[in-house]
């Protein structure tokens, strides 16, 4: 007793003394800084950033600035919450913060940061940035692998169809996981997740997993005294985690390079359309390449695109769907206007997503106020002055596009759904808002060099998976049609929502007559 009384008087003693020296020998440059928040010994502000850190530092924005300094344990951080700093930050000094930070966790799954999302902002991150848009998620691919999409939504609004007849409770969540995993698993090695549990199939539990351990906060990535401790018990998960991923990339890798040698014998020239891991392949074989692709570049490479592929695009047609479902005269208007333009034969297709301004109009509202990765998250790799402030090096910077996306400033009442504001006459201010990173009030795919690259296709699975949503079926939840869905966020990386979405759902346009 009296060993531990005495610990706690040495806690008291230490507790005073760094509050006093901070007050009394206080670092000049500190003065520069940002305002912030009251800070904690130990711990810094990361009582103020739960449960939920977007809604918290949306809060402390509110009375602090758009601008404000703080500690998530003993790691310097600043958040931007005005579209002005956004911009400030990731385009008049987008060099200084081209980099993300080396997590403990991601650095583990992705091979030491051998992949592209978190690889430092060099030479390789480069020469990836290149390959994503000339090739691997480039215009020519997703040109090439568009049938695969058009059947995996096929098979979708198929399977919505016999739950429908059959009255049957759809939670709409996880059946929007499993077409967008589908779609991306097809796209990158040529197998369906529902189909093969041994291969593809993994890859969903495999990524639910891998976004639950990157989204939790980990203790040895804040305070410096845990940095080589395991104290929430993340090792053994992330062990599992890369094991069975590892096992089964060097399996269907393996697969691959196999299928090839058996074309090569037999002078097959490779007419049949590549998949993204074949194209990654080539390279790798390929002797004049700049750089020469490693098997671990390739599988964390794959382990991004999985990630950022399939919770971020079923969570977004998820939201837009509850919207939806709380605003029955929008539904109604996107469904009058894909009518209008398909007809009520055939199902609606990607070629026609052109035609529907007022349902791209509902996509971009739903990223407006639902951004699946809330959080641009950034470090300094140099000291800048920003806002007459001084940033130094090594400081984590967090974004706050959920933030941004209900700024009064930008947006009338932007608590409230309405596409309209979209809406307007072709190249109209209205109509030429986008989303794809050069308006800084509305950047759900980030900006400039590490924008996410996917946003082409991202857009292309939301915006005609949730067409064929509204143009096959009335959405119904609780007692029948005047029920209303509760929109309360859930903690986690890719704003999932705080409880799935149930719905009943009623026929209301078959494409496929002989069901």
């Amino acid at each position: 007793m009296a060993d531990f009384q005495g610990y706690i008087i040495l806690f008291l003693v230490w507790l005073i003394s760094t509050i006093l020296l901070r007050v009394l020998f206080k670092n000049p440059a500190m003065s520069r800084l940002p305002p912030s928040p009251l800070a904690l010994p130990i711990i810094g502000h990361l009582h103020l950033l739960a449960p939920i850190p977007h809604q918290a530092l949306h809060k402390l924005s509110k009375r602090h600035g758009p601008l404000i300094h703080f500690f998530l344990g003993s790691i310097p951080c600043v958040a931007a919450s005005s579209a002005e700093m956004a911009k400030e930050f990731l385009k008049t000094h987008e060099i200084s913060f081209s980099n993300r930070p080396q997590l403990a966790v991601v650095k583990y799954l992705t091979y030491g940061s051998q992949d592209f999302s978190f690889a430092p902002y060099g030479p390789y991150w480069k020469f990836m940035k290149k390959l994503c848009m000339s090739e691997l998620l480039g215009g020519r691919t997703l040109d090439l692998l568009l049938p695969v999409r058009g059947d995996e939504i096929k098979r979708f609004i198929e399977s919505l169809l016999k739950k429908a007849n059959a009255g049957e409770a759809v939670n709409v969540g996880g059946e929007l996981a499993r077409v967008t995993n589908n779609v991306i698993s097809r796209m990158i090695m040529s197998e369906r997740c529902s189909e093969n549990e041994n291969d593809a199939g993994e890859v969903r539990k495999l990524v639910q997993e891998t976004t639950e351990l990157t989204g939790k906060f980990n203790l040895s990535d804040s305070i410096w005294f845990c940095k080589n401790l395991d104290l929430q018990g993340f090792g053994k998960r992330l062990k599992d985690v890369r094991d069975r991923f590892d096992e089964m990339m060097e399996r269907i890798i393996k697969e691959h390079q196999e299928a090839r040698m058996r074309k090569k014998k037999i002078g097959d020239g490779g007419d049949a359309v590549k998949d993204v891991l074949d194209i990654l392949l080539d390279i790798s074989e390929d002797e004049s390449s700049e750089i020469k692709l490693t098997k671990e570049n390739i599988k964390a490479f794959i382990l991004n695109v999985f990630v950022a592929g399939t919770d971020t695009s079923s969570i977004t047609i998820e939201w837009a769907l509850s919207e939806l479902v709380n605003h029955p005269h929008i539904m109604e208007k996107a469904r009058q206007e894909i009518d209008s333009v398909v007809g009520k034969v055939r199902q609606v297709a990607e070629s026609d997503i052109a035609n529907l301004p007022y349902l791209q109009a509902i996509v971009k509202e739903t990223l407006r106020l639902h951004p699946t990765a809330p959080l641009i998250v950034r470090e300094s790799s140099e000291d800048c002055d920003i806002g007459g402030y001084t940033i130094p090096a090594k400081t984590r910077l967090f974004v706050n596009i959920w933030g941004i996306g209900r700024d009064p400033k930008y947006w009338d009442n932007p608590l409230e759904f309405r596409p309209e504001r979209f809406v307007g006459e072709q190249g109209s201010a209205k109509s030429q808002l986008d989303v794809r990173g050069q308006h800084f009030h509305l950047l759900p795919f980030g900006s400039g060099r590490r924008g996410c690259p996917g946003t082409s296709l991202a857009l292309q699975v939301i915006q005609t998976t949730l067409a064929a949503m509204i143009q096959c079926f009335e959405w119904k939840v609780g007692n029948g049609s005047n029920g209303s869905v509760d929109m309360e966020e859930g903690p986690g990386l890719t704003l999932p929502r705080a409880h799935p979405l149930v719905c009943v759902l009623v026929s209301r346009l078959n494409p496929f007559p002989s069901m």
